[in-house]
């Protein structure tokens, strides 16, 4: 197989663009899935602010995101995100349909983090006369930490995985390299290279992830 051909400024260019699409969604990601998370927690039953309609709405509308296939969420989601920013393309139009793919799917992941943190400590709290918003900050987050990093991590991956999808509609990054090169051009080098630059960046933050995990649980 020759690799003598391959573009190498194109690869460099295309993996920025991956890492840029996957960081831009990330932190949005977190930024509205982590408190969709906690209240989906907290309206749940038997929790601090049990309220089974808006559980209920919450979990409805979570659901129906999570089970539509990303591919298909792209393309219903083009108006808006030419309402959005401007544009379909590239990595600003790929960072929205991004975002409401894995929010929810965040969301569910920080609920069910929460779910396992010892009930204890939010009975103690409770005892000692905090507030709802305190025993969140002081006591259930720090206390889910490396739970909720976990889910990042996951999370991270998923997008590196959707931001690929993403050229399929000119998204740009790795996935419409290969798309444009590897498969319409039948150039099997880009797409050997492209796959395999995924595969890495997947390792690496899988173990990045991970030691930001064991750093933050408490022994």
């Amino acid at each position: 197989m020759e690799f003598s051909n391959i573009d190498w400024e194109d690869i460099a260019q295309a993996t920025l663009d991956t890492l840029t699409m996957t960081g831009f969604s990330l932190f949005f990601t977190v930024l509205l899935g982590l408190p969709l998370g906690v209240l989906l927690f907290l309206t749940g039953k038997n929790q601090l602010l049990e309220q089974r309609g808006v559980y209920a709405l919450l979990s409805f509308i979570v659901n129906i995101l999570r089970s539509v296939p990303f591919i298909i969420l792209l393309i219903v989601l083009i108006p808006f995100t030419l309402f959005l920013v401007g544009t379909s393309l590239g990595v600003p139009g790929t960072i929205p349909p991004l975002v409401i793919g894995t929010a929810p799917f965040f969301a569910r992941l920080v609920e069910n983090v929460l779910r396992e943190v010892d009930r204890g400590i939010i009975e103690a709290c409770q005892a000692m006369g905090a507030k709802t918003h305190q025993i969140i900050i002081h006591a259930l987050l720090p206390e889910a930490l490396p739970g909720l990093l976990a889910a990042a991590t996951v999370t991270t991956i998923t997008l590196v995985s959707y931001a690929a999808m993403s050229g399929v509609i000119g998204g740009g990054g790795l996935g419409d390299l290969a798309l444009r090169f590897g498969y319409q051009r039948f150039q099997t080098d880009v797409m050997v290279v492209t796959v395999t630059i995924l595969i890495v960046l997947v390792q690496l933050l899988q173990f990045f992830g991970d030691k930001l995990v064991l750093r933050f649980t408490r022994k």
